[in-house]
C-alpha cells in the first residue's frame, strides 16, 4: 500500500506535534519547578512600579513624583519610601497552608513591565503575619514590623 503526497504530509504533521508534545514533556520532566528556597523578593529587581493599591487606597506614580488617593495623609517621601520598601522587602518562604477566606487585606502592585498587577494577600495566624504570593503560589512569613510598613496605611496594629 502506497501513500499520496497529501498523506504523506499529514504523516509528517503528526509525528512533528508528537515529538514537538514529547520533547516538551521531557523538558519538564527534566526540570522540574522546586520550592523556592531562602529570601524571595516581592517585586522583580529593578522594577518600575506604576501603582499600589489597597483596600481604599491607591498610590499612582505620576511623573517623577507620587500621589495617594485615599484618606491616609502621607508626605511625598513617605509615599516614595513605601514604594522603595516593596521593591527591596526579602521575605522567607513559609511551610504554612492558610484559610485563603480568611485575609486581612490585600495589595496589587502594577509594574511597567507587566500587563497584569502582582497581588499579595496578607494574613495572620498564631500572632505571626503571613503574605501569600498569588502569582508564584507560595507563602511569605513576614515580622509584624515588616507588616505594619508594607500596609502602613491600613495601619494593621488597629485591627
Amino acid at each position: 500500500m502506497r501513500l499520496g503526497t497529501k498523506a504523506w504530509n499529514n504523516v509528517v504533521i503528526i509525528s512533528m506535534l508528537l515529538m514537538i508534545f514529547f520533547l516538551n514533556g521531557i523538558h519538564h520532566k527534566l526540570n522540574p519547578q522546586s520550592e523556592p528556597k531562602g529570601p524571595q523578593r516581592l517585586l522583580p529587581e529593578q522594577s518600575f512600579v506604576l501603582t499600589l493599591a489597597f483596600p481604599g487606597y491607591k498610590i499612582e506614580r505620576i511623573g517623577t513624583s507620587w500621589r495617594i488617593d485615599g484618606l491616609w495623609q502621607a508626605q511625598p517621601e513617605q509615599l516614595r519610601a513605601l514604594i522603595a520598601l516593596w521593591q527591596t522587602t526579602l521575605l522567607d518562604v513559609a511551610q504554612v497552608s492558610l484559610n485563603q477566606d480568611q485575609a486581612l487585606s490585600v495589595a496589587q502592585i502594577w509594574i511597567a513591565s507587566q500587563e497584569l498587577p502582582l497581588s499579595y494577600q496578607l494574613y495572620q495566624a498564631d500572632g505571626q503575619y503571613y503574605l501569600f504570593d498569588k502569582q508564584q503560589q507560595h507563602w511569605l512569613q513576614l515580622s509584624t514590623e515588616q507588616a505594619n510598613l508594607l500596609f502602613a496605611p491600613l495601619a494593621l496594629d488597629k485591627q
